[in-house]
């Protein structure tokens, strides 16, 4: 394919992306529809086709931008580079919190770990993920373990992030509660999973999580593929 037609097709593609989150976090998921992002992109109805074969196949590319850029920041907060235990639990109390930003935030992460082309995607990359975070707990397990694994501990993310916070279970019951869940399913002693938990409730993650947000629009809004992370 010429070049000139390959940016042509990468800056329809980027105009796509940076509609749908917008329309995403105003109507949610399943509310958007493919003619909606392509208005707000300025575009045709048929030209969304042209940028992507359905309205999950763009999810897909978001997840991949999304997963990309929360590890990466997940990172950045680690006082100890050394502890996996804690990347992890900051990792996935990010994605919990950031479910309690907005009801079509919420819809949309639940989506992305329901839909077939998204989960797949997520479990596949989260248990290479996890097999370098607690092999120490699991110096037997195999990637194809892991991966299994995986489909359990997405299945309970999954439906942490769809139950909605009240006074009568708090953000602060919830990350309790789920990393206890998970961190038990990867053998991580009680001792260190209480010491993990403690120092996780006593982090500001919701101001952290509305930026995580706000960086993602606006490295939306400038492509993708022109910025870094």
């Amino acid at each position: 394919m010429p070049r000139g037609m390959q940016k042509k097709g990468m800056i329809r593609e980027q105009k796509m992306l940076y509609a749908a989150i917008q329309q995403f976090l105003e109507k949610g998921y399943e509310r958007t529809t493919t003619a909606a992002i392509a208005k707000a992109a300025g575009m045709s109805p048929s030209s969304f086709f042209a940028a992507f074969e359905s309205k999950e196949a763009l999810l897909l590319r978001l997840v991949e931008e999304m997963f990309k850029s929360q590890f990466f920041h997940s990172e950045a907060l680690l006082p100890d580079k050394g502890d996996p235990v804690f990347l992890y639990s900051i990792e996935t109390s990010l994605q919990l919190h950031i479910t309690e930003i907005s009801e079509a935030l919420r819809e949309l992460y639940v989506a992305a770990y329901t839909l077939p082309t998204t989960a797949e995607y997520i479990n596949v990359n989260t248990a290479k993920k996890l097999q370098q975070l607690f092999a120490e707990y699991l110096p037997d397990a195999t990637e194809k373990d892991f991966y299994e694994m995986d489909l359990a501990s997405c299945g309970i993310t999954r439906n942490f992030m769809a139950k909605p916070c009240s006074m009568y279970f708090t953000i602060e019951d919830k990350i309790s509660r789920y990393l206890s869940c998970c961190l038990t399913l990867y053998h991580v002693p009680e001792k260190k999973q209480l010491d993990t938990i403690d120092s996780i409730l006593n982090m500001d993650l919701r101001t952290i999580a509305e930026t995580l947000i706000k960086n993602t629009i606006a490295r939306a809004e400038k492509g993708f593929e022109s910025v870094g992370i």
